[in-house]
């Protein structure tokens, strides 16, 4: 048996998938929902994705699929915390699918899966994201379907 820790989340949001690909993808959006990461990359299978956070670098990782606007992965490694540097580098997966029904005032929906996994099974990042994804990823929901997302103080 695996005792790998895995994470996932799943939401729906008020939206469509070429928006909802436009906020995961464009530093515009990102710094808005992020805590202030700007999050860059040409988005090619191979290339790099860049965090960049108060004027630094804090994620160097590399694009692992992306299909336009429905699947994107990357890997996942943190160089802003000393004790997470040792740690390999873990996988983050979004899957974007259009949700089989309509909201009566919202009109389309889309079903977001995000799934965090390939963490070592002494995962020390793996406590840190349990917690940082859904205020992540409740931002971008309130940011898609309002127009602000929420301020979290990180």
């Amino acid at each position: 048996m695996n005792n790998a820790p895995k994470f996932v989340y799943v939401t729906l949001i008020a939206t469509t998938p070429e928006k909802l690909w436009a906020a995961l993808t464009d530093p515009k959006f990102t710094v808005q929902f992020w805590g202030g990461t700007s999050i860059e990359s040409d988005w090619k299978v191979g290339s790099r994705i860049v965090f960049r956070w108060g004027g630094k670098v804090v994620h160097n990782d590399v694009i692992l699929k992306s299909e336009p606007p429905r699947l994107l992965s990357y890997s996942f490694h943190p160089l802003h915390m000393e004790e997470l540097l040792a740690e390999p580098a873990s996988r983050v997966t979004f899957e974007i699918e259009e949700f089989t029904g309509k909201s009566k005032r919202q009109g389309p929906v889309v079903k977001l899966t995000v799934t965090h996994d390939e963490f070592p099974a002494d995962s020390k990042i793996f406590p840190m994201i349990s917690t940082g994804w859904p205020d992540i990823l409740s931002s971008l929901k309130t940011l898609l379907e309002t127009g602000a997302a929420i301020e979290f103080e990180w």
